[in-house]
């Protein structure tokens, strides 16, 4: 399938006027192996875009996970929170991206906080529904033998929610990547969103489509390390599956 789609991606660019608007995959190559090994002028927009894609990422999940923690355990916490995280989630945050500019700069902090936002809803709406899936049986039990909720949360609802967990995590990866590409886009003279918009300014095509096969790359990276760490955190979901088949 690969090999077809690169030939007809060769083939599609071919032409007196293709090749100028649709680079073909050799040009893409090329390109590559210039920004990266030849002239190494990627290498610094690359890791300047993980740094603020992980760090937002990072942030984003932890705020999750403690504030769907305590809306999940008091009623009262769910009540005064949940309709505001509800109201922020529908707001755009693409529109929210000047404003965070002008409260934290053109530098790297303003894309971490817009990675942290919009990363958050979908970590938030799983650790809630995951630390409420529990089942009643196993809750009863805990409080039959008077265990404290410090301990019942530890012990019950943790396990029970860490695929739930994980799916946020999966989510909010691809949504962190996206966002640190469009702060990018916004306001930024480094990462490869930066890259991209310069280079499609001038029509350097290759460039473009070079940095979105290194995004895609990272992205690809990202998603595969939460992957790993689920098969080998909730080691039992895996068994459980093989035990299916």
């Amino acid at each position: 399938m690969l090999a077809v789609l690169l030939f007809a991606w060769e083939w599609a660019s071919r032409g007196e006027n293709q090749s100028y608007l649709l680079p073909g995959p050799v040009s893409v190559v090329e390109a590559l192996i210039d920004c990266y090994f030849t002239r190494g002028i990627l290498w610094e927009h690359l890791w300047t875009t993980f740094v603020q894609t992980a760090a937002g990422f990072a942030f984003g999940c932890m705020a999750a996970i403690v504030i769907g923690s305590l809306v999940a355990e008091f009623p009262l916490i769910d009540r005064m929170v949940y309709p505001y995280v509800v109201a922020l989630q529908s707001m755009p945050k693409v529109a929210l991206a000047p404003l965070l500019i002008v409260w934290f700069g053109f530098g790297i902090m303003s894309k971490i906080v817009l990675v942290a936002l919009i990363c958050f809803f979908p970590m938030f709406v799983n650790v809630v529904s995951g630390l409420r899936g529990v089942s009643p049986e196993l809750l009863d039990l805990y409080r039959a033998f008077s265990a404290s909720r410090w301990r019942t949360y530890v012990e019950i609802k943790i396990p029970t929610a860490l695929p739930s967990f994980f799916a946020g995590l999966q989510i909010a990866v691809v949504f962190a990547l996206l966002g640190s590409v469009v702060g990018e886009f916004i306001a930024s003279q480094k990462g490869l969103g930066s890259v991209i918009q310069a280079a499609s300014v001038s029509f350097d095509l290759p460039i473009v489509f070079a940095c979105i096969i290194s995004l895609s790359c990272l992205g690809a990276v990202m998603t595969t390390t939460v992957r790993r760490l689920q098969r080998k955190i909730v080691f039992w979901q895996a068994n459980n599956a093989k035990d299916a088949r």
